[in-house]
């Protein structure tokens, strides 16, 4: 006789039916990027539109590349580095705090934790203007100091980590730690990181997308000399006419470096989603 948790956890055609459709739905945005980005734009207005890739996406990246309004390499290059920097730094940062947060007594950290939780409730386009008047007192618009500098540190990377760290470090661990003369950093790069490693790739991956894809900050502190990707892509749409066999193939080089963070750290991300379901 088949229990309740068997039947639970058994598969049907009709799931795999719901899989394959779910999977096709998130793959054929991309694909059909691939097509465009590959016709030229005479092809791309015929009716019925094109199906299937083409041969002509070596020329359309090359306009891209002429085009100098959008300056592609130097937005691709500038967003590797924004996006580099500031995943290693909320990742460190993050489970430094959160680790703090679930495993260290001091006075008034209920408070801050507090605190830190409350700054996710506020909207981030009502800061920007306050912290654009920052950026040109600093004297750092149009550079990657503003781009940079204040998402260093982000409130939902600690929270994430503190929940982590709270359910997959023992207090026993951090006990034995001391007993062996080991420092508190010494516990946290020796212990405490190595455990934090399947929540890290996670935030580390949301947090790398969150500022590859980002726009609005940039584009508003950032001149069409010094853009980051996005920004670029924008620039390659004029008011009265769009080349969208442009648009998608630089899109198409885009996404590549997310790409390859899902492909190298996919196996990391995915344990640490199970894991954290599984403790919770």
């Amino acid at each position: 006789m088949i229990s309740a948790s068997q039947r639970l956890w058994r598969t049907s055609p009709l799931t795999y039916l719901a899989l394959v459709l779910a999977a096709l739905l998130s793959i054929y945005p991309f694909y059909y990027m691939l097509v465009i980005g590959t016709r030229s734009l005479d092809n791309i207005n015929d009716v019925p539109p094109p199906l299937t890739p083409g041969g002509a996406f070596g020329d359309n990246f090359g306009r891209v590349l002429d085009n100098d309004a959008a300056n592609f390499l130097t937005g691709m290059m500038n967003s590797i580095i924004v996006s580099s920097v500031v995943t290693v730094s909320v990742v460190l940062t993050g489970s430094l705090a959160g680790f703090a947060f679930a495993k260290l007594k001091f006075r008034g950290s209920n408070a801050l934790l507090l605190a830190i939780i409350v700054t996710m409730m506020i909207p981030t386009q009502m800061g920007l203007i306050p912290l654009w008047g920052m950026m040109q007192d600093l004297g750092w618009y149009d550079t990657l100091y503003a781009v940079t500098v204040p998402f260093l540190v982000t409130a939902f990377g600690v929270f994430m980590m503190r929940q982590y760290a709270s359910q997959a470090i023992s207090d026993e661990l951090i006990e034995a730690g001391r007993v062996d003369g080991a420092s508190t950093f010494r516990i946290y790069w020796s212990i405490v990181l190595p455990a934090l490693r399947p929540a890290a790739g996670v935030l580390g991956l949301l947090t790398f997308m969150e500022t590859w894809n980002s726009f609005l900050w940039p584009y508003a502190i950032l001149t069409p000399e010094n853009p980051t990707l996005q920004v670029s892509l924008s620039f390659l749409s004029y008011a009265y006419y769009t080349d969208y066999s442009q648009v998608f193939a630089a899109t198409a080089i885009g996404t590549i470096p997310l790409v390859i963070v899902f492909l190298v750290f996919g196996r990391q991300i995915i344990g640490g989603i199970m894991e954290g379901a599984v403790k919770s």
